[in-house]
């Protein structure tokens, strides 16, 4: 008994270093269950983070990190970066566990990308990572650069969900826009989710 608790404490130490970002406790459940493909996640991510966090990417796309184009680009792009290595039945996993993390920033009413984590936004992230999934699975040779032409293509082909917006602010599907103050501190907010196109 001592000596597999030993071994687990070792994983889970081993594994907090091993992913790229600061983790949510979920990921690192993930990552004990996961180690060799949170290593191969931790290798890809820092090489996929210089192609996202060039200029051009920006440009190409609206800006919005939350809830727009760019932040559509960016789960895609980054689950079919590491659908090119790894199983994506271990990545849906991630996936998950990173959106349990986002509920958890809510409730301590942590921002991501300058906005609190919302139900819908979570809704919106799981979709693109499917989006991401099948770019990766069907282009596994192509280089990240490739691999970012054709995740903004599919974007531009409206495949991916972004949140609908009017003049910057968010609307509902009815094209009302939403009064932030009204879903202050709430989960579930009305936004509506549409085509990327």
């Amino acid at each position: 008994m001592a000596r597999k608790l030993k071994i687990f404490l070792l994983l889970f130490s081993f594994s907090y270093g091993i992913l790229a970002q600061k983790p949510f406790k979920q990921e690192l459940w993930w990552s004990v269950w996961h180690p060799f493909a949170a290593l191969k996640v931790k290798k890809i991510h820092k090489k996929v983070s210089i192609v996202y966090n060039a200029n051009n990417t920006k440009l190409l796309l609206d800006g919005y990190t939350t809830g727009g184009r760019l932040d559509a680009f960016r789960h895609a792009f980054f689950m079919a970066a590491f659908a090119q290595k790894i199983k994506i039945k271990k990545l849906r996993k991630l996936g998950i566990a990173h959106e349990k993390g986002n509920y958890r920033q809510f409730l301590k009413r942590q921002s991501e990308n300058g906005e609190l984590p919302d139900s819908l936004g979570s809704v919106m992230d799981l979709a693109n990572n499917e989006l991401g999934f099948k770019i990766g699975s069907e282009n596994k040779k192509k280089t990240l650069e490739e691999l970012k032409g054709e995740v903004i293509k599919e974007i531009n082909n409206g495949k991916a969900l972004v949140m609908k917006r009017a003049n910057g602010s968010y609307v509902d599907c009815n094209n009302k826009i939403i009064d932030s103050l009204s879903y202050k501190g709430k989960w579930f907010v009305p936004k509506c989710l549409v085509p990327s196109k």
